[in-house]
């Protein structure tokens, strides 16, 4: 016996050794953390290139004067995984250390060389393509980067860590059941040391949240529901009874991040069922932003952009964070361009979310005004549709802007948002079929987009002052196209959108709005455009693969004008452009 474990003990004390040696250990990553809370430049490492969501980036070698120059270094076909016609390219890439990382609408993962778009390596995340529960589209927003992994939602409702060096899976936490019609469409958000992810599904009667999970291990640390339950802070704000465990509040778009507060910020989906007359009351947090305490997911505080929502404008998109000048004094600002046709300004602070000025950027019907105090709308109840009730409003259902995100430059302190204006919506409500888990839980019998009389245009690109609360400029989009273009801006007085249906990616003059060059894609771009540096020179990159809401609208405004818009091809590429190529 003692012989035998003579011979054991260094076989033993080897294995050991190689265990040590081929398990990855994973740690903090100080250098992501800086990235994330600073404003994005040689790399790309958040989706909206930092924690606050402005969407800019630093680098000015493609400016205004060269960037007619620009050219395509090169393009990647990512498998055809939107050749069906199925899937929606609505991601932002990621770029670290000359490699870039880019996600399909099926939450397949790809790693490709940043220069020149070399594939290597690819993870396939095995989606059953015949998965029901889906509610609004075969999308994916992104993916998240730190301590050595990236990190995805998937639709079947799991958050998913991949090595970032070979793609194999590290980790998988079970977020939901997909099958009682959760699943998630947005990029997950990294902060210290734990990955925070919203729940998607509002349609369905699912009740939304947020959780977060330990990045090293995946396990649930915290999870906020949107919609409080009997006895919380806001249930009095829902009808008694039950319906608060269908009542929406998805989230449908990643957060934001104020480090000195600690509070992280996410915007929340309309109320289930559509019509707000079978749900009285505010319905809280619906249709809000919401601060949760980073660390605990605590709710500190909220503003509810309008109350018991019946137009399913969900606010889609977090508020951007960025401080700004009112009235002589600097405000801690957050900005949203809201689905409901409101640009909001609001001031955060370390317990609740102040009102400081609101008012429409597009056309709009429903609100008489706000509150100067609380903002509160006051709501004409002539175009708020209800159970077997219709009523015509605008901005229509897709909003005065939906889930594309605007961008904020603070070299010339505008906000820019792709809007679409003169739309509207004629909408009857009827009480829903009995709740079914998975099933649609919506009540409405009829829904018909409308154009304003006369309108000449509806996609748009405008600029707005952050300080003033003015419109600078407005650009139409051109040929009576729709708007679905994320935009970026950039240290060189550059941005760039796509977003139209003749697959033009441009790029505009950040202080006029002038475009100043055009390129025609493959398909639609709908993805998110970002800017990087590799061995000093600066790049564009942008995922093209027009589908679901852009293709949606497109199929809408074919109704209203027969023959007008042709079909836009379907996609599923990353394409990167330099001034003097690769």
């Amino acid at each position: 016996m003692w012989c035998h474990g003579q011979r054991l003990v260094p076989v033993l004390m080897t294995l050991s050794l190689l265990f040590l040696v081929v398990m990855p250990v994973w740690a903090a990553d100080p250098e992501i953390d800086r990235l994330l809370q600073s404003p994005a430049g040689k790399d790309w490492v958040t989706n909206g290139g930092s924690l606050t969501n402005q969407r800019y980036s630093t680098l000015n070698q493609i400016n205004t004067s060269n960037v007619k120059q620009l050219k395509g270094a090169w393009m990647t076909r990512l498998k055809g995984s939107g050749a069906a016609g199925k899937y929606s390219f609505e991601a932002s890439p990621l770029v670290k250390d000359g490699v870039m990382y880019v996600i399909t609408g099926n939450d397949d993962v790809f790693a490709l060389r940043a220069k020149t778009g070399e594939i290597l390596w690819e993870y396939w995340s095995g989606i059953d393509q015949q998965i029901s529960t889906v509610c609004c589209g075969w999308v994916n927003r992104g993916l998240a980067m730190g301590e050595g992994m990236l990190f995805l939602g998937q639709f079947d409702a799991n958050v998913v860590a991949l090595d970032v060096k070979t793609g194999k899976e590290v980790w998988t936490a079970k977020v939901e059941d997909y099958k009682k019609g959760y699943y998630m469409s947005l990029a997950p958000l990294v902060i210290d040391g734990k990955v925070l992810i919203g729940v998607s599904g509002g349609e369905l009667g699912v009740r939304g949240f947020v959780a977060a999970y330990d990045a090293q291990t995946g396990k649930e640390l915290w999870k906020a529901y949107m919609v409080p339950a009997p006895g919380e802070p806001g249930s009095e704000t829902w009808p008694q009874g039950d319906q608060w465990k269908t009542g929406g509040a998805s989230v449908w778009v990643t957060g934001t991040y104020d480090p000195e507060t600690n509070l992280t910020f996410w915007g929340t989906g309309n109320g289930g069922p559509w019509m707000g007359d079978q749900r009285p009351g505010d319905n809280l947090y619906t249709s809000s932003v919401v601060a949760l305490d980073a660390s605990t997911g605590q709710i500190k505080g909220h503003f509810q952009y309008h109350q018991n929502d019946s137009w399913d404008w969900d606010e889609v998109s977090p508020p951007i964070v960025v401080d700004f000048q009112r009235d002589g004094r600097t405000i801690k600002g957050l900005v949203n361009v809201a689905r409901n046709g409101y640009l909001w300004h609001l001031e955060r602070t370390s317990d609740r979310i102040n009102f400081v000025a609101g008012q429409p950027f597009v056309r709009h019907n429903v609100f008489k005004g706000v509150d100067p105090k609380t903002g509160r709308p006051d709501i004409d109840e002539a175009r708020k549709p209800g159970t077997n009730k219709t009523a015509e409003f605008c901005p229509g259902l897709w909003g005065g802007k939906d889930w594309p995100p605007a961008a904020f430059s603070p070299r010339t302190r505008l906000i820019y948002i792709p809007a679409n204006e003169n739309l509207c919506t004629e909408l009857t409500g009827e009480l829903p079929k009995p709740y079914e888990p998975g099933q649609r839980y919506t009540g409405f019998s009829r829904n018909v987009m409308k154009i304003v009389e006369g309108a000449d245009h509806i996609g748009e690109l405008q600029a707005w002052n952050v300080d003033t609360g003015k419109r600078e400029w407005t650009t139409n989009m051109p040929g009576m196209s729709q708007m679905w273009g994320p935009v970026l801006a950039t240290g060189g007085g550059v941005l760039f959108a796509g977003g139209t249906n003749d697959r033009m990616f441009r790029a505009y003059d950040a202080k006029t709005g002038k475009i100043l060059w055009e390129f025609p894609m493959a398909s639609g771009v709908t993805g998110v455009p970002v800017s990087f540096q590799a061995d000093g020179q600066q790049y564009i990159a942008v995922q093209s693969g027009w589908g679901v809401d852009s293709a949606r609208m497109q199929a809408r405004l074919n109704l209203l004008f027969p023959g007008k818009y042709q079909d836009v091809p379907q996609g599923g590429s990353v394409s990167v452009f330099a001034v003097k190529g690769p």
